[in-house]
């Protein structure tokens, strides 16, 4: 007899708890949802966002920088409008979990450090691994606009060491 009561009270407690953790499932599934309803979608139109001068200490020559995105939690990924003026070019740098850049107009050049400078045209889709240091810009004679993609490691997409020399712009 205690066996058929321990029994039915052990059938009568498994019973009710798969409506519980069902329910206790759905709130878990609905937090997300929730959250994504409750925001919304967001056009940034083109030209709306004020460009600014690219920094002195990233940058030689003459840099507009536009921001496209910030980073948005729980997303890690930015990315901005980069326009190098003829001559103009970034500091070497590194990023901790690497960019795309995608070129949109002109011609340019892209070094990993301690490779050959090579051309990025209008259309290249280039990606720079994670923590390779690099540097990119216009050529001399010419500008180049790309968009540059990118996540962020605790906060933080970039990190920027010494700027080209001419000596390693011009060979």
């Amino acid at each position: 007899m205690k066996v058929l009561a321990a029994t039915l009270i052990s059938i009568s407690l498994f019973a009710s708890a798969p409506p519980q953790a069902q329910k206790d499932a759905a709130q878990a599934d609905a937090s997300p949802a929730a959250s994504a309803q409750a925001e919304s979608i967001k056009i940034t139109r083109s030209g709306s966002q004020q460009p600014n001068k690219g920094p002195a200490e990233h940058f030689t020559g003459s840099v507009q920088v536009e921001e496209l995105f910030p980073a948005h939690d729980p997303s890690r990924v930015n990315g901005g409008e980069v326009t190098f003026e003829p001559g103009a070019r970034s500091a070497w740098h590194t990023h901790p979990l690497g960019q795309t850049l995608i070129v949109t107009d002109g011609t340019g050049w892209i070094q990993q450090w301690g490779g050959p400078i090579e051309e990025m045209r209008k259309g290249d889709v280039i990606r720079i691994p994670p923590g390779v240091k690099h540097w990119h810009g216009a050529r001399p004679n010419t500008a180049v606009t790309h968009i540059a993609i990118q996540e962020q490691l605790n906060g933080k997409a970039v990190e920027w060491m010494e700027k080209v020399t001419e000596e390693q712009y011009r060979k």
